[in-house]
């Protein structure tokens, strides 16, 4: 075990750029490797100072605000393990486009967007491990931890501000594929169903078609037919948690080694064919590029191992 030291009173500007950021965000990055219950700790005793002034975790930091950092302490092990150094490095090969102002990621299956929930990293932080120089990187939007594709990452916060404008307006064209069972019906193009969130005796969480949720539309197309599965591309209209993937069981056509929304019978015949992970790809993402405020499109090729389910199910017709 090494100790992290910050032993000494820190007084820090804010830049313009930082302008509407958290403070507890920005403290996060600041401070890295402190835990989060830290941070809050030392926002709520008063010991973080804005203007001199004590400030809740939900401030918004403003243009040449002064900030008054204690010094904090915290112990980390030396040595990561090599799986997720290993993780964090390959994030570089997955980046299919980056700038000054913002980054598109091919996000690999099972790697979460962010910590926490029992995990210690996800991308956003393995991003900010491989870039200590960077300033500013939020994420734009979520993807589930299975789901692979492209994930938007803001490096600048005014391209943040503009993407979430774009996204509350409904700017932004998501294009997710699925391989789904059984036929998909041709004269379906879209699902509307109400998500309401739900925890379970377990402590699970869960989203359940309810008349109470939230309003949810999920427009679809037919990509490609096969025995008893088809690939669909899904266009979600709103942004729920795991809206296509609840929409798609609603239709009674449930997403391949889906574990949660899944069919057993299904997902058996697809772990035949190799497949070992959700088949739900973020395909393309089309928005206004916040610096030239062009179209611009973006898209994540499937990896091999959903190329070659595909392949084997086209034998089988």
């Amino acid at each position: 075990m090494t100790d992290l030291l910050f032993q000494k009173v820190q007084f820090v500007t804010i830049e313009p750029e930082l302008e509407g950021q958290r403070i507890d965000n920005y403290l996060r990055t600041f401070l890295k490797g402190v835990p989060k219950s830290l941070i809050y700790r030392i926002l709520r005793k008063g010991e973080v100072r804005v203007n001199k002034k004590r400030v809740k975790p939900e401030y918004k930091l403003q243009p040449n605000d002064e900030l008054r950092i204690p010094p904090v302490r915290v112990s980390e092990p030396t040595d990561l393990p090599s799986t997720k150094l290993n993780k964090v490095s390959s994030l570089e090969n997955h980046i299919l486009y980056e700038d000054d102002c913002l980054i598109v990621l091919n996000k690999p299956s099972g790697t979460a967007v962010h910590g926490g929930s029992g995990l210690s990293f996800g991308v956003i932080e393995a991003l900010r491990a491989l870039r200590p120089q960077q300033k500013f990187l939020e994420l734009v939007h979520r993807l589930d931890r299975d789901t692979s594709g492209c994930l938007l990452i803001a490096k600048k916060r005014s391209a943040l501000k503009s993407l979430h404008e774009q996204l509350r307006d409904r700017k932004v064209d998501k294009r997710y594929q699925a391989l789904v069972a059984g036929e998909w019906p041709a004269n379906r193009f879209k699902v509307k169903a109400s998500l309401l969130k739900n925890t379970l005796k377990s402590g699970e969480r869960v989203v359940l078609v309810n008349d109470e949720g939230k309003p949810s539309e999920t427009r679809y197309r037919i990509l490609e037919s096969f025995n008893q599965a088809t690939l669909v591309e899904a266009s979600p209209i709103t942004g729920r948690t795991h809206q296509i993937r609840v929409h798609c069981l609603h239709a009674g056509h449930p997403i391949a080694a889906d574990n949660r929304y899944g069919d057993k019978d299904f997902d058996q015949r697809t772990s035949k064919l190799g497949l070992k992970r959700l088949f739900l790809h973020a395909h393309s993402l089309a928005f206004i590029h916040p610096n030239t405020e062009e179209r611009v499109t973006y898209k994540a090729p499937l990896e091999p191992t959903l190329v070659s389910v595909l392949k084997r199910l086209r034998s089988e017709i």
